[in-house]
């Protein structure tokens, strides 16, 4: 794949997907968001890559959506990817990414970039960052997971404020709400992000897809279904070689080296 619109960088075990198109407030036009599908699917399918890091390069993580090429697939109802890509919105909660990832924002944060927040699993917003759902303001609404999405990550009424009006969010409301679990200053978002990132990368692969999935499933489908599945799809981990691992770690008081096999 060339990307033109996103970078995609390996770091150890973690992918790192930046917005590239600074000049443009990284704007998402229709080839950006399918160039970051086809990233979110090579992070979903290469065993070497255990969580991934979105960020955006320049001053802001993005201005919206560049609603003049979206609005014709909007209009048609096709909002659809290339084979072997992965919605970033994880619209699909049958088809989503298996692995983490953490998301870093900067400055101005709108529309497919708010949503794009609410479909990752941590969030680090620097002390400059400004989010909104401006969709209101232009005449259509949030279609990308945020009337699903927000009102579960800060409560109806929150929701609701922020939804209706298409209002700006700063990142410390934001951190205060608990829709972003770090606040750092503009220069050091990105490499927050990918300590964070690392961390995880350094667990059991096997047992961290699993986590996520499990937390997935109790979001979408309930507790009760979620509960039902823990030991079902606990037993297959049991007889992994990361699982022995972990046990032998724990007895010989060392590091556990995992392989996610």
């Amino acid at each position: 794949m060339d990307y033109t619109r996103i970078t995609v960088e390996t770091r150890g075990h973690v992918c790192l997907m930046g917005l590239n198109r600074p000049e443009k407030q990284n704007a998402f036009d229709l080839e950006m968001y399918a160039e970051l599908a086809y990233a979110y699917g090579e992070l979903d399918r290469n065993p070497e890559l255990r969580c991934g890091v979105l960020f955006a390069h320049g001053k802001h993580f993005t201005s919206g959506l560049e609603l003049d090429k979206w609005a014709p697939v909007l209009a048609n109802g096709k909002w659809a990817v290339p084979e072997g890509c992965i919605h970033p919105l994880g619209i699909d909660s049958a088809a989503r990414c298996k692995k983490p990832v953490v998301m870093a924002i900067q400055g101005r944060c709108y529309t497919i970039g708010f949503e794009l927040l609410l479909a990752q699993d941590i969030r680090v917003a620097s002390t400059d960052a400004r989010m909104a759902l401006l969709e209101v303001k232009r005449g259509i609404y949030p279609v990308g997971g945020g009337t699903v999405r927000l009102f579960q990550e800060i409560g109806w009424g929150n929701a609701m404020r922020y939804l209706l009006t298409g209002d700006e969010l700063t990142g410390s409301e934001a951190h205060r709400l608990g829709l972003v679990q770090e606040l750092t200053e503009p220069e050091k978002v990105l490499d927050r992000a990918i300590e964070i990132a690392t961390d995880i990368s350094k667990r059991a692969p096997l047992g961290v897809m699993a986590a996520l999935k499990s937390a997935r499933i109790a979001a979408v489908e309930g507790p009760d279904t979620a509960f039902a599945k823990l030991i079902p799809d606990l037993m297959p981990i049991m007889e992994s070689e990361d699982a022995l691992e972990g046990v032998m770690s724990f007895i010989e008081r060392r590091k556990a080296n995992f392989k996610g096999k």
